[in-house]
């Protein structure tokens, strides 16, 4: 069995070379709501110009999506950044989570079905990280304790290679990032769900 990587220790060591560089590059971060975003644009924006991707097309209904990305534009606005943060909202098309969904409806929350979900969403981000020119794409999403960090950064890993894109490797929710997420959620007034997104994730657990 392989060794379990620390991946905060690989993102101190990746902030520490741009550190020394003296150069502000650019990262395209996949966000699924303001309150995991606020807490990841916090601890980045003082390293990087940031363009915020609001691209989850598992989320619904689209009622419930529209009030996610409407949150995370105004926590854009609201939050003090060093450096420049823009947001880029992606396509809704529910049709493409349904796609990799088929098959895979009876699994349990955490699951085979979310790691194909990780995968379309950072496939997306690293595509459009590859046709805009970033230095670096990464996501939200390992600041919820809810989510496999390591399944994470092992597919931004694979679609860095593919893409030819760097993947800023990391586990957001160490050093007490999920817990300064529900703070500054409550700082910012920011709505938080009390479920992933998707219709399957709705469903109350079984036993």
């Amino acid at each position: 069995m392989a060794p379990k990587v620390n991946y905060q220790l690989v993102l101190d060591g990746t902030l520490k070379e741009i550190a020394a560089s003296g150069r502000v590059p650019t990262l395209l971060l996949h966000a699924c709501c303001a309150p995991c975003s606020s807490y990841v644009l916090e601890y980045l924006s003082g390293v990087f110009k940031i363009s915020v991707l609001y691209y989850n097309p598992n989320i619904s209904p689209e009622s419930e999506y529209r009030y996610r990305v409407e949150a995370l534009e105004r926590l854009i606005k609201e939050q003090p950044h060093k450096n420049a943060v823009e947001l880029i909202e992606g396509r809704y098309d529910p049709a493409e989570f349904d796609r990799i969904a088929a098959g895979h409806e009876s699994d349990p929350e955490g699951g085979g079905r979310c790691r194909l979900c990780y995968e379309l969403r950072l496939r997306e981000a690293a595509a459009i990280a590859a046709e805009r020119g970033f230095d670096y794409f990464t996501t939200t999403l390992s600041i919820s304790p809810y989510k496999n960090a390591a399944w994470l950064n092992e597919i931004g890993a694979a679609l860095a290679e593919e893409y030819g894109v760097a993947y800023l490797f990391s586990d957001f929710k160490k050093r007490g990032g999920y817990k300064r997420s529900i703070e500054l959620s409550a700082q910012y007034g920011l709505y938080r769900q009390n479920y992933c997104g998707c219709v399957y994730s709705q469903r109350p657990p079984e036993g």
